[in-house]
């Protein structure tokens, strides 16, 4: 601030290339850009992201929108999306390319992409590739998997490889960009945010953003010797993680180390650095140095009152001190650390005698902790072996962790101590060797490997479509890579989302109330305070719901909501309905409920195995006669493995709009929804008592489900609209990302138990296996999951003598639900484990034992259900071919040989995927095409656009059919007003029976207009649509497929649940850091057998988003519950999905050639499932790696690693002297942070 100046009364800054003014009394604290600024998006839930344009920096830089303040705008010109361009105006390069390279599905994330990559091109017009992955670090997607976005980034890019032509794209020309206004040049009034160079070092403004800081130490590196820059060298190590780019350029460096938080990366670093900061207040200036007092905010060695953080000092190293950084997280980028640290070690005039040694740790206690009396033991001693045994011994003792400390993994962090103290050890090590290479001994070439990072950068892939059919008219879009229709839409924001729909007049917003116990009786509850805050109209109970609050999925009955006795955390309570979202979250807090606790509180599976609690309906499946083959096989092996959940993370949280249309109690619900019908007929027509004739359900898009968006979503859309049809108004309801993960649980956790017979050579002869899933309080989708995944519990597999049987536990967690790949990610996984563990009794390799137990050509599957494996044996092959997995493997081995910290592994999974619902009714699906007298055609269908692709693929079977262009067909979106009764859009079946209804209405049209077309065959389709009108035919066509013949009859354990198979196999290496337990992606390959593909871009988008979604599953994504069954991960800072730091360097996909002619549309293949399962093929390629460090360290016996194979479980399975070294807790002597679910 400018002391001589008055506080301003207004604030002005640009919008979109427009000034706008903010007077100070138009300011209150719930005001919100999203309303007040013409629908530009300044805050939403996600952060949307905007590009900020400063006139004293003149730079631009993205922001997330939820992190910036209004006021703090003042003097910037800020560009949302809408103003990089809009297909109303002009569409900006960046939109195109991303359009255009097929990196949009959903679509949710991508203005944000958008908005990253076109303000790193405002900076940098040609960037280089690091710079790309940087832009990108922030950014979240669930459904692309990154690689076609990276590939749009990398047509700006000059010195990358050319995957497209020039001609293709709009040229980005740096003269048309926005430019900054005028008439914020004299307004602008920002203090500079100095830097100075000071005799002993660095001096920065404490108001530099992260990213300022970052910029100027580069800079600073570049000028300054080498051994001046040690502590700047680490801080720029962790700046380049240090969250996302948006993120660092509105976090403060002032703001970040007086904020203290105990997972700073900054601080341990500035703590060990000996840093001062410099203080200002009414009294002057002063200095406090930035150490252990201060970090732990002792009065005497903090700020006072009326003190602010001018500047901090940052000394220059000396000769013979030396610097270094550490940190471990969940992934690579954009995640806080587990543990982290800062070390210094000063050796004086050489003679490698420690003089100073600082150590400090963040991660291990409410702030950073400093280790304070071992670095002063050591002082004096020699830099050696014995050093490095006593400072391990002496850190553990000092930084203590009890085993119930927050956050959990205790014994992780505590190896991660002293792994780092070692990693810093061989780091010195090697710097005095170079500088002394007489006094010093040099390290073991095979411990070399241990400093190097194993960050992924300069990611490419390669896709291998089908080769066309020559014969093909050039007018037939069927089988080629079409653009999705809303691509261009998704990059400009113009695609509209259920919250995107304009606030309606009189409209309502509702919140829901959760229960806080996991299991227990409500006593009493308390609205009054809540009813008596402003804006506040009802708070809808139980009690409003008499006669209507409960319903009937399958067998077991559910509440809408629950006022007497709640069983799991995140239960439904009551609804708060008020004049604005804030209102009604304010008053949901305000709701007073007291309960009483119950017993048993049920969480895991063990604990529902222990009390019998499971929800009925036992599968099995029998095969062959397991018990006898247990008789003649030469080894018996049973094991078992669990595999934790998994939150579908779409980027739309659940959302609705409830609208009472006035009259005969009809009433429009707008809902993102995988299943209008479910939510039209068994939810909303049923709690009004009303036909389902008066309720009409319209989806327009939705911004990604997975399977997430059915039944809960149902249960929330019908008290939404019960508060509309109740006040009259329109109700809408949107849930924050935190109460969405709480109240609508995710994939079940499985736990695995078998056992095998099998032959010395590999053979297996016989497979018992137990499936349990944990499906939460109560039963929703857990007996299909359950089936699904009995069913797929061969794989690629025959078994000759099979029996699996699965339980579906009842636990006291939200209810789990679908999740792409429906119960089979976890079946397989069971299965390949298991398959793996055999290999490794045999003495030979997975693949080995892969290829001799798999189906071979036509086959019964254990339903006695027939197959034809050619189609698996060949993508087996192929993907042998393509990722030369023989060589590979040689090559990976003698890597391991050499390498002893770090390891390599490398490991291929086949996939045998069975598509179908199961039964003929499930799979039935209508549409509706009209044909308007100026020859355009509008079609409408029952399936869901929810990022695969559904409504392009529907246009280019309309264009097909119909022998139109594309252009002359539109889809505006899904209703149970044009298509009634349509099933869930799910089980990679939308395309495929959505598709035969489309195909059956346009050729009911074809034929009826035959005879006019065949009077007129050179006319237009205006022409003969006039044609038909003047003859009375009609040109509006119902189109209907019954179905697939499925069934499956579970008392003989016989049928033909699915109607085909989709083969495929994939190929994935890995690298290791043992000492940390980090993993880097190398490479993966992947080919997919996918019939003749509709189109090949979406459908190379479909198996490549599931890839890395699996590939999250099985490594990086991890739910945590405390012992009292409450989730801690709601939110993407403690939850971690794949980012673009985590794709593997190397992806590549490949498809079979066509060849299976089938019954399917045009004998295509769903594809939006499969390709999960594959994910796993990173996880055992972890698993690899893991037994070849354990093989050098002679750990010989059985290898159990579970699922997710985070970096925590790689470390503790990497056993060496750092983990023997550690204090370990006795299991029931305290009570742990969290349990595994």
């Amino acid at each position: 601030a400018n002391p001589g100046r008055a506080p301003a009364q207004k604030m002005e800054f640009a919008l979109g290339g427009w000034s706008h003014v903010i007077r100070e009394e138009n300011v209150s604290p719930s005001f919100k850009g999203k309303n007040k600024l013409e629908e530009t998006v300044l805050e939403s839930e996600l952060g949307d992201l905007v590009c900020m344009q400063s006139l004293t920096l003149q730079l631009h830089y993205p922001a997330n929108a939820c992190l910036l303040p209004i006021c703090s705008l003042h003097g910037a010109a800020v560009t949302t999306v809408e103003g990089v361009g809009s297909t109303k105006a002009r569409i900006h390069p960046v939109q195109e390319r991303v359009a255009k390279c097929h990196g949009t599905q959903c679509g949710f994330c991508t203005p944000g992409m958008v908005m990253s990559i076109y303000t790193l091109l405002r900076n940098h017009p040609e960037p280089t590739l690091d710079q790309l992955t940087d832009a990108l670090g922030g950014n979240l997607c669930r459904c692309t998997g990154y690689r076609p976005i990276i590939d749009a980034c990398k047509t700006f890019c000059k010195t990358s490889p050319k995957l497209f032509s020039e001609e293709e794209f709009l040229p980005l020309d740096p003269t048309q960009e926005l430019i900054f206004p005028p008439e914020l040049m004299v307004s602008s009034n920002h203090t500079a945010l100095f830097t100075n160079d000071f005799i002993l070092g660095l001096t920065l403004g404490a108001g530099l953003s992260l990213a300022q800081v970052k910029e100027i130490l580069a800079e600073v590196i570049q000028k300054l010797p080498e051994e001046k820059t040690q502590t700047y060298h680490a801080l720029l190590k962790h700046l380049g993680t240090l969250a996302g780019c948006q993120i660092r350029n509105m976090a403060s460096l002032g703001g970040h180390i007086v904020s203290r938080h105990l997972d700073s990366d900054l601080n341990p670093l500035l703590a060990v650095g000996n840093c001062t900061l410099n203080l200002l207040s009414k009294e002057g200036e002063r200095q406090i140095p930035l150490n252990e007092q201060f970090l732990t905010k002792c009065p005497s060695a903090d700020l006072k009152p009326g003190e602010i953080l001018v500047s901090v000092n940052i000394p220059y190293s000396r000769k013979w001190e030396f610097v270094s950084a550490f940190r471990q997280a969940q992934r690579q980028q954009n995640a806080l650390a587990i543990v982290n640290s800062g070390m210094r070690v000063f050796f004086g005039e050489g003679g490698g005698i420690i003089r100073e040694l600082s150590i400090a740790y963040g991660g291990v206690g409410p702030t950073t902790i400093c280790a304070k009396n071992s670095c002063q033991k050591l002082i004096g001693r020699p830099w050696n072996e014995e050093m490095l045994d006593a400072a391990c011994r002496l850190i553990l003792d000092e930084v203590s962790l009890p085993g119930w400390a927050p956050g959990g993994k205790v014994e992780f962090k505590r190896t991660l101590l002293i792994s780092f103290f070692f990693k810093f050890y061989l780091k010195v090590s090697q710097i005095l060797k170079t500088m002394d290479p007489v006094r010093y001994p040099g390290l073991a070439d095979k411990y070399e490997s241990a400093l190097e990072d194993l960050h992924s950068r300069n990611h490419w892939g390669t896709s291998k479509y089908q080769v066309g059919n020559p014969k093909q008219l050039p007018q037939d879009p069927i089988g080629r890579p079409i653009m999705h229709l809303s691509g261009i839409k998704h990059t400009t924001g113009e695609a509209i989302y259920c919250d995107d729909m304009p606030v309606l007049d009189g409209e309502l917003f509702l919140a829901f109330v959760t229960s806080s116990r996991a299991h227990a009786e409500i006593v009493s509850i308390d609205l009054s305070e809540a009813l008596s805050l402003p804006g506040v109209v009802d708070i809808v109970t139980e009690e409003d719901l008499r006669g209507v609050n409960s319903f009937c999925l399958l067998i077991e009955p559910e509440k809408l909501l629950e006022t007497q006795e709640v069983s799991c955390v995140g239960q439904l309570v009551c609804a708060v309905v008020a004049d604005s979202e804030v209102q009604a979250k304010q008053a949901a807090k305000k709701v007073k409920i007291v309960y009483q606790d119950l017993e048993p509180v049920i969480l895991t599976i063990e604990e529902a195995i222990r009390h019998h609690s499971f929800f009925q309906g036992e599968r099995k499946l029998e095969y062959g006669n397991v018990d006898e083959a247990f008789k003649v096989v030469d080894q018996i092996l049973e094991g078992e493995i669990h595999m934790g959940g998994q939150e579908h993370f779409y980027m739309e949280t659940q959302s609705m709009l409830a609208v009472p249309k006035g009259e005969d109690q009809e009433m429009d619900v707008y809902v993102s929804s995988q299943f209008p019908k479910y939510i039209q007929v068994t939810w909303v027509a049923a709690t009004l008592k009303v036909p389902a004739n008066k309720i009409m359900c319209h989806v327009k898009r939705v911004g990604g489900a997975f399977g997430g968006k059915v039944t809960k979503t149902g249960i929330m859309a019908a008290i939404t609209a019960f508060a509309a049809n109740k006040h009259g108004r329109p109700v809408r309801c949107i849930l924050e990302r935190g109460e969405d993960m709480l109240i609508t649980g995710g994939r079940h956790p499985y736990l695995g138990k078998y056992k095998a017979g099998f032959m010395n050579d590999g053979r297996i002869l016989a497979l018992d296996v137990e499936h349990y899933c944990n499906g939460g309080s109560t039963l929703d989708e857990s007996l299909f999951v359950l089936e699904t995944g009995v069913l797929k519990v061969d794989n690629a597999y025959k078994f000759p003598n099979l029996r699996c049987q699965g339980w579906a536990c009842k636990t006291n967690l939200p209810s789990n639900t679908a999740l792409r790949g429906f119960g089979f990610p976890q079946s397989g996984l069971i299965t390949e484990n298991c398959i793996t563990e055999v290999a490794a009794k045999c003495g030979l390799s997975p693949e080995k034992v892969r290829m001799m137990n798999m189906y071979k050509e036509i086959d019964q599957t254990p339903y006695k259900q027939e197959i034809d494996a050619t189609n698996l044996i060949q993508c087996w092959k192929e993907c042998m071919a393509m990722s030369s997995y023989s060589l590979r493997k040689v090559a990976v081995e003698k890597f391991n040989s050499e390498n002893y910290w770090k390891k390599k592994g490398l490991a291929m999974v086949p996939l045998k995927f069975p598509v179908g619902f199961g039964s003929t009714a499930a799979c039935q699906a209508a549409a509706l095409v009209h044909i308007y007298l100026d020859g355009s055609v509008l079609v409408t269908h029952g399936g869901i656009e929810m990022g695969q692709g559904v409504h392009t693929k529907m246009i280019q079977v309309a264009s097909r059919e119909l022998r139109m262009p594309m252009s002359n067909v539109h889809l505006r979106g899904t209703s149970t007003e044009t298509v009634p009764n349509a099933n869930v859009s799910g089980a990679s079946l939308v395309a495929d029976l959505n598709g035969l209804a489309v195909k059956d209405a346009c050729q009911t049209l074809l034929k009826r207009l035959e005879p006019i077309i065949s009077k007129n065959p050179k006319g237009t389709w205006k022409d003969w649509a006039q044609a038909a009108y003047d003859e009375s035919i009609s040109l509006s066509a119902t189109g209907y497929f019954r179905g697939y013949e499925t069934h499956m009859n579970w008392e003989t354990g016989e049928g033909h649940p699915f109607e085909y198979f989709v083969f495929g196999a994939a190929c994935s290496e890995v690298e290791i850091d043992c000492l940390t337990g980090a993993h880097k992606n190398i490479r993966t390959d992947i080919v997919m057998d996918i019939g003749h593909s509709i189109n090949p871009a979406l459908d190379v988008g479909q198996i490549e988003g599931a890839f890395i979604q699996g590939m999250g599953l099985y490594t990086i994504e991890e739910l945590k519950y405390s012992p009292q069954g409450v989730l801690y991960t709601r939110g993407p800072d403690q939850y971690k999905i794949p980012a673009v730091s985590d794709v593997p360097t190397e992806l590549h996909v490949s498809f079979l050639p066509p060849s299976q002619n089938s019954n399917t549309l045009y004998s295509s293949k769903g594809l939006g499932e499969p390709g999960v399962f594959l994910g796993c093929s990173v996880f055992f390629a972890i698993h690899d790696a893991v037994r070849a460090a354990r093989q050098e360290r002679g750990l010989l016996g059985p290898l159990k690693l579970d699922s997710p194979l985070t970096p925590e479980k790689i470390r503790m399975a990497c056993e060496d002297k750092f983990t023997k070294m550690i204090p370990r807790d006795e299991p029931g002597s305290y009570v742990p942070w969290n349990i595994p679910v």
